[in-house]
């Protein structure tokens, strides 16, 4: 194995006839070890780490997955999509799934493994944004968002009382305890925070899920991160709508950026697909303009819910029998 090159395998979806999985192949990549510190430094150095990095262009990649063996190359920034059908059916749950950079002359630089996740047909899904939606990032300011990632680390990020709470009850509802609705977490934030994310969530005992994040960048870049554009964010929701035409989805979000837009715009077409939209009231200012594009959700004829505290939105699932 060559040690200076990492295989990174983000959390995969899909069902038989169309399974997703994401990565970067890293040509030298910083040692990212979390420290949990209440140290203003460790948390500093740890984060600039997160985005020392050199990614492998053009490099081949190869996954296994179960019996089946598929071949795809890196994009300039290291990152790969692999997107096939499986040969035989793949039951609800959690699958392995292996990645090998592989060089000109068919040796294994490095090797990196994930999951992807199958969720029941009958089963609801759950999208959700992830900052000022489940984490308080003040995303809509550079500089405090720039602050809660500095001095704050996994285990000491803030998110709203009783989100996980109700993530909880919403990924066993209606469903069989060993078989969980999925959920899907579309972020602006980039994949060099992915561990980041995916340990802030397992701490604060969110349900575990796919993220759906923004394109890398490098260190220098750093006082842009959590930009992207409105149809990036599009993109990739309904990336997932495509995948599972036949599940009800419920979508969470807030109204500090363009959730509420983003949305409506996708119950405008696909109403039929969508159960519910819940977006938290994080800027007061634009409560009314909140309130016009959830209307047009209502009008047709998918439920929505405008609130401050999960304890609404809790209430308001229970009510519309989200939550039994």
């Amino acid at each position: 194995m060559n040690k200076s090159v990492s295989v990174k395998v983000y959390h995969g979806y899909g069902h038989a006839h169309n399974l997703v999985v994401y990565g970067h192949v890293f040509k030298r990549r910083a040692k990212t070890r979390q420290v949990y510190s209440n140290n203003l430094f460790v948390n500093i150095i740890h984060l600039l780490k997160l985005f020392i990095l050199k990614p492998y262009a053009f490099v081949e990649v190869r996954l296994q997955f179960l019996d089946q063996t598929v071949y795809h190359k890196t994009e300039r920034d290291g990152f790969f999509k692999f997107e096939w059908d499986a040969r035989h059916d793949v039951p609800a749950g959690w699958h392995d799934v292996k990645v090998e950079a592989v060089d000109q002359d068919g040796s294994v630089l490095n090797t990196g493994e994930g999951r992807v996740y199958v969720p029941h047909i009958t089963q609801y899904a759950f999208i959700s944004d992830v900052d000022d939606t489940v984490m308080v990032s003040h995303s809509a300011t550079v500089g405090r968002r720039l602050r809660e990632l500095f001095i704050k680390n996994p285990h000491t990020r803030k998110t709203f009382s009783d989100t996980a709470s109700h993530y909880q009850q919403l990924a066993l509802s209606h469903t069989e305890p060993n078989q969980p609705n999925p959920f899907f977490y579309v972020s602006s934030s980039e994949w060099n925070l992915y561990d980041y994310l995916v340990e802030t969530f397992r701490f604060n005992k969110l349900p575990d899920g796919a993220f759906l994040l923004n394109t890398i960048k490098r260190w220098k870049d750093l006082i842009r991160t959590g930009k992207t554009g409105h149809e990036g964010k599009l993109l990739r929701v309904m990336r997932i709508l495509d995948t599972f035409p036949n599940q009800k989805f419920v979508f969470f979000g807030d109204n500090s950026q363009q959730d509420p837009k983003i949305y409506s715009s996708i119950v405008e077409k696909y109403p039929q697909n969508i159960e519910a939209v819940y977006i938290r009231n994080i800027r007061p200012e634009k409560e009314v303009e909140t309130i016009e594009l959830l209307k047009k959700v209502k009008d047709k004829g998918v439920e929505a819910c405008l609130f401050r505290d999960s304890e609404e939105a809790i209430a308001h699932s229970k009510l519309i029998g989200l939550i039994v």
